[in-house]
């Protein structure tokens, strides 16, 4: 099935009838007659759209909408009205509440489906990264919503300059915002030149050619990079189901099939820009997640979690080129004593110190973690081991040499590190997976870390296995 549909009339033939229609294009399809119903049934079927008449036993379409917009289960979930031509302040206010379209009787069967499909697919993006989101604020990884929403720029694309800007005009008095009028033939150009807008209204024209045109430049726009993500709506001067429907299916967001008319293409683009808006916050509040679980909090250096797919991903590289690296462990010389005379606070100050010099240290190439607790992980792509032991002694100086500064004590504290060095071996990387000889170089680095720690710390060694001592 390619979703689920809730039709909601008060009469059974027209249920039935939609009920065919939808049911040829496979849609699974559960019916209600009364608003009450039907909100039971949003509640226990969840359906990926609602498909209602104006007018019901016992509401509206636009208290529907009021119901579902008020739970946030239920506030992307699109509806879409058919009436049998209602007024304009039906139509509006219907519009105003939430619904994503009012189609008028008798219904366009192509129209109808192209627009099933399209607010499916639309509401299924929102699901998807709303789930992905959701995961983000159960991990406490998510960042909280903006308050303050900048002024929106509206491009109107069209043949004929002057009704551009007549339309701007009369847009401006229902919506503030800042419009920009570009001819069809210069329209990706203009496009590309400027920052991208954040609503386009594409004005199809009657002639077929240049129609045409526009349609491919559908195709065109959210092909690109910069203008994928762009709220598009068609707007049409004569009724042309399909190419309406064709707009859809290419990538349109939406359609107002009977001509240009201020005040509802106000209401279309503000419910658009909302779905964008809501949109580019859920995939910014995933993108800070997925930073935030590579990142360690304290130090903002790497994590375990990224090092170790880091380190495999270069062993299989350095392999397929033949170069070879070097694996740095670091671990901090009694370091429990710190946090013991002076507290967790002072040892995390430490901690954050230690990784800034760690980082200012090596090469931009280089990648750095936390692995825990007072240890440290570098790792050295194109590198020989001379280098590597060179770049390691500096990074013990870097520690050593100069004294921490201590929150709430004048007294500067004197820290050292001990370091193991592990070049890697191109012919084990040949002869092992990535994932063995990863754990190969870490466990000779961790040797060497050893011998370090046995030989007086504060200094570097070389792939020298000894016995760990306490630190």
């Amino acid at each position: 099935m390619q979703g689920k549909i809730l039709i909601i009339d008060g009469i059974s033939t027209n249920r039935i009838v939609l009920k065919v229609k939808l049911a040829t294009a496979f849609y699974q399809v559960v019916q209600a007659g009364t608003l009450r119903d039907a909100l039971g049934l949003v509640q226990s079927e969840q359906p990926d759209l609602i498909i209602t008449a104006i007018n019901l036993p016992d509401g509206t379409a636009a208290q529907l909408c009021d119901h579902l917009r008020a739970r946030a289960k239920t506030a992307n979930l699109p509806v879409l009205a058919i009436g049998s031509m209602p007024d304009k302040a039906v139509r509006l206010a219907t519009l105003q509440a939430g619904a994503f379209d009012v189609m008028d009787k008798p219904v366009n069967e192509m129209l109808l489906l192209g627009r099933v499909r399209n607010m499916i697919r639309s509401y299924h993006k929102i699901v998807e990264w709303q789930m992905r989101d959701e995961t983000a604020c159960a991990l406490g990884l998510a960042e909280a919503p903006a308050e303050f929403v900048q002024s929106a720029r509206v491009s109107l694309i069209g043949t004929k300059a002057a009704s551009l800007q007549g339309w701007a005009r009369q847009l401006q008095a229902n919506m503030r915002a800042m419009y920009v009028v570009s001819l069809l033939p210069d329209a990706m150009a203009a496009l590309h030149s400027a920052p991208p807008p954040d609503a386009l209204v594409l004005a199809l024209p009657d002639d077929q050619i240049q129609s045409d045109h526009c349609l491919r430049l559908i195709s065109a726009l959210r092909a690109s990079a910069l203008t994928r993500d762009v709220a598009l709506l068609v707007l049409q001067n004569t009724p042309d189901p399909i190419r309406a429907t064709t707009a859809l299916d290419m990538g349109a967001d939406d359609v107002m099939t009977e001509g240009f008319d201020a005040a509802e293409l106000c209401l279309r683009l503000k419910e658009l820009l909302k779905r964008k808006r809501q949109m580019v916050q859920m995939l910014k509040s995933v993108r800070s997640g997925l930073r935030e679980a590579a990142i360690d909090p304290l130090t903002s250096l790497y994590n375990r979690r990224y090092a170790m797919p880091f380190l495999s991903r270069l062993i299989d590289h350095s392999t397929t080129i033949d170069s070879q690296f070097a694996v740095v462990v670091a671990d901090m010389d009694h370091f429990k004593r710190i946090n013991d005379v002076y507290g967790h606070a002072s040892g995390d100050a430490v901690l954050i110190e230690t990784a800034r010099r760690l980082r200012e240290t090596v090469r931009g190439s280089d990648m750095v973690a936390r692995m825990g607790g007072e240890e440290f992980l570098i790792v050295m792509p194109a590198t020989d081991i001379e280098t590597a032991r060179a770049v390691a002694v500096r990074l013990c100086d870097a520690i050593g040499r100069w004294p921490f500064t201590i929150p709430g004590d004048h007294r500067p504290v004197h820290v050292t590190i001990s370091i193991g060095v592990a070049p890697s071996n191109p012919t084990a990387c040949k002869s092992a997976s990535a994932l063995e000889e990863a754990g190969a170089l870490l466990d000779r680095a961790d040797k060497a870390l050893y011998a370090a720690k046995t030989e007086g710390r504060n200094c570097v060694k070389y792939s020298h296995p000894r016995t760990r001592p306490a630190a």
